[in-house]
């Protein structure tokens, strides 16, 4: 049991921040109710967590790497519950927002050390069980999170969705403290306190000022000095990255045309696959009537239960095929699936959105695996650390600033229409079938310029895919 303790600890981690993402999602209308909520807020309550995610991760992975993985994570765990307590007493939207920040700062130290972690702790078979089993979890977690806050929010209340943290908290830290033993980057990395700065001011800006302008007009005032300081922001990191004797992210990995394009691939996979998902929530809850359960089955249980049968059934599979076809293809499949349900009109029943959701569930499994295989492969084995870190942090960013962009057409659509039902329907029709675009803009990107190859995996990749964490 000794052995495997470190894997325990790391995989309880590990679902912990990848189901809060979604946990959330269901039991938003809830939310609303009580704080009487509009969508702006809302969508803060899950961009709030994903943009801390995204924007730290890098700068969380360089700090475990000069002052040890292990003090990172468990600092990590214990701000990640402390914060979710925070979360379940918040008194209203603006306190659970905040909470919402620091829980995505806690969970990208986790995120940053997790694989790193492993890669440390075991060798050779024990290795691949490893990482195979911690791959598991990362799947499994997409699948519990709806259904999870949908049975929470319905039988105990909204407040249990982070209040259930906590046990699996203290079970990871003693797991880790048991288990887990120190480890370091041999030189010590720096700590890029510019870049990680500058990078968070820029993804916070974009984001605040798309929900501001779906909000309050895109001539608002406030939106357009967010566009300038969002701007600004992004011009200030490119050039602390091109200065930075130790960037947290390398810009000249983007001059291999395969590494960038599969980065942009996974940005837009997850805004076109998962960012309407808290507005059809909205939708199967407010319109139809359906509780947090219902919702969680219909609105997201059959795209995760799809991706995970591909995931089991043909992940060796996959890798042996050349990530150009399964990214690519994978894309072309989510994109149809938008397309399938963005049929909705005022008649509609929440069954309406599983055909599609399933569709965009056997892209997502086919694409997702593919991915990480293949952005590892594209970079020298040196780099797979901060490539792995770039691919999960423009996940997450893609995610958030998706979730900004679909809830600015949303609540337009809905405020023209008076807040009828077939508003709420041209609401996320119009959301679907701008995803199916960026999921089809991202597949050709792919066909276009990734290189076919005999396996998805060279050598290199092999090796890459196992420090992936940071």
């Amino acid at each position: 049991m000794r052995k495997w303790s470190p894997l325990i600890a790391v995989c309880l981690g590990t679902f912990l921040l990848l189901v809060d993402v979604t946990i959330v999602v269901v039991a938003l209308p809830t939310v609303g109710d009580e704080f009487r909520a509009g969508y702006a807020d809302l969508q803060w309550v899950l961009d709030g967590y994903a943009l801390a995610l995204a924007a730290l991760l890098l700068g969380a992975g360089s700090l475990a790497d000069r002052y040890g993985r292990r003090r990172t994570y468990l600092a990590g765990i214990g701000l990640f519950a402390f914060s979710s307590l925070l979360c379940a007493i918040a008194p209203n939207e603006q306190a659970l927002i905040a909470a919402r920040i620091l829980q995505g700062a806690g969970g990208a130290a986790m995120f940053a050390t997790t694989a790193a972690l492993l890669n440390v702790t075991y060798q050779g078979r024990d290795r691949g069980t490893a990482f195979g089993i911690w791959g598991a979890v990362n799947g499994a977690a997409a699948a519990a999170g709806p259904l999870a806050g949908g049975l929470l929010t319905e039988h105990f209340g909204w407040r249990w969705i982070f209040l259930v943290n906590l046990p699996v908290c203290l079970a990871a830290v003693w797991f880790t403290v048991r288990g887990v033993t120190e480890s370091k980057a041999p030189s010590g990395g720096r700590f890029d306190l510019p870049g990680t700065i500058s990078f968070t001011v820029a993804a916070g800006a974009w984001t605040y000022a798309l929900i501001r302008a779906g909000e309050a007009g895109w001539t608002d005032t406030l939106a357009l000095a967010a566009f300038a300081a969002g701007a600004l922001a992004s011009i200030a990191f490119l050039a602390a990255e091109r200065r930075s004797d130790h960037p947290m992210l390398d810009l000249a990995l983007f001059r291999q045309p395969s590494f960038a394009v599969l980065i942009v691939a996974a940005f837009l996979t997850q805004a076109a696959a998962f960012g309407y998902l808290p507005f059809t929530t909205v939708w199967l809850q407010q319109v139809l009537g359906n509780g947090p359960v219902d919702a969680g089955l219909y609105g997201a249980l059959p795209m995760a239960a799809a991706s995970l049968v591909v995931g089991a059934a043909a992940g060796r599979l996959l890798q042996r095929v050349a990530p150009r076809w399964t990214v690519g293809l994978g894309l072309l499949l989510i994109a149809a699936g938008d397309l399938l349900q963005a049929r909705l009109d005022a008649d509609s029943s929440g069954a309406a959105l599983i055909p599609g959701l399933i569709l965009v569930g056997l892209g997502v499994g086919s694409v997702l695996p593919s991915l990480s295989s293949a952005v590892l492969g594209a970079v020298p084995r040196e780099r797979s650390g901060m490539a792995g870190g770039a691919l999960n942090t423009f996940r997450q960013l893609g995610f958030a600033l998706g979730v900004a962009v679909f809830g600015t057409i949303f609540a337009n659509r809905v405020s023209d229409g008076h807040g009828q039902p077939a508003a709420f329907a041209d609401g996320l029709n119009a959301m679907l079938t701008v995803a199916a675009v960026l999921a089809v803009i991202a597949a050709l990107l792919v066909l276009a310029v990734v290189p076919s190859r005999d396996a998805g995996v060279g050598s290199r990749g092999r090796d890459a895919l196992e420090p992936a964490g940071r």
